[in-house]
């Protein structure tokens, strides 16, 4: 899979590619990422890629010139969103980045990653090359750099080989709930005892302890997770989840009593 990046800045992604399990994805030739400055597509000798907007306010927005100009020399082609490179800008003013999207957009073979900048960037470069515009959150940042190398570890994680599959089956967001509490040496730190199911080695009790965790933490940090999507859970998670909210209530009977 090859990830192409527009940005103003490729300097900022100097150790992120360099590092950790996306460097090694990198090494062993099961990603290929390209760093493209847009600057180098201006046309002007002083490579400004930002103007005015028109109808004033404040801010600049970049150009669509030098911005065509890269992603045509990078494979983009004019007027023909979905053609085999997907492009995605990264703005505020995305849908929401999910765990779902990525494992969408891993499947591509080819991937280019838009970085904006300032207060955006002009709408007819939108319309004529982009296929997809995300956000990372309700929040600004300064520019999308941040927001692509969310994306981009998000999507190497899931290629073949770059991590194990069990590991990936067991994370957060994999099966519509957050992931269980980890512990490790040693059992006792602080007057702090790991749980004694983990340290019973009895695998059954182990899973129904992790699942009822996975549980607890979706329904306390993000019970969205569990509105209209809980009846695609696995059955086992669904009655465990009528039975922890059953419980809740009662417990909520028995304070005010």
């Amino acid at each position: 899979m090859t990830i192409t990046i527009l940005t103003l800045f490729p300097g900022l992604f100097d150790g992120f590619l360099t590092s950790s399990i996306l460097g090694r994805a990198i090494a062993r030739g099961l990603i290929d990422v390209r760093l493209v400055d847009i600057r180098d597509y201006a046309m002007d000798k002083h490579r400004v890629c930002d103007d005015a907007a028109y109808g004033g306010g404040p801010g600049m927005v970049m150009k669509a010139e030098p911005i065509a100009a890269a992603l045509e020399a990078n494979g983009a082609k004019l007027g023909e969103p979905g053609n085999a490179l997907k492009v995605v800008y990264l703005t505020p003013a995305g849908r929401p980045y999910t765990q779902a999207i990525a494992s969408e957009l891993a499947k591509e073979k080819g991937l280019v990653l838009l970085c904006g900048r300032y207060e955006g960037v002009d709408q007819r470069v939108i319309d004529a090359f982009v296929t997809d515009e995300v956000s990372i959150g309700d929040y600004v940042l300064s520019g999308g750099e941040v927001a692509a190398m969310a994306v981009v570890d998000s999507i190497v994680r899931l290629i073949p080989g770059v991590i194990t599959g069990v590991s990936l089956e067991e994370e957060s967001f994999a099966a519509g709930l957050l992931e269980y509490p980890h512990y490790t040496r040693p059992e006792v730190f602080r007057g702090v005892k790991v749980p004694d199911v983990l340290v019973s080695g009895h695998h059954e009790k182990i899973r129904q302890w992790r699942l009822r965790k996975s549980i607890e933490k979706t329904m306390r940090f993000r019970p969205e997770l569990l509105g209209s999507d809980k009846d695609s859970l696995p059955a086992e998670a669904r009655e465990l989840f009528k039975k922890i909210r059953e419980e809740g209530v009662e417990n909520e009977r028995t304070q005010g009593a």
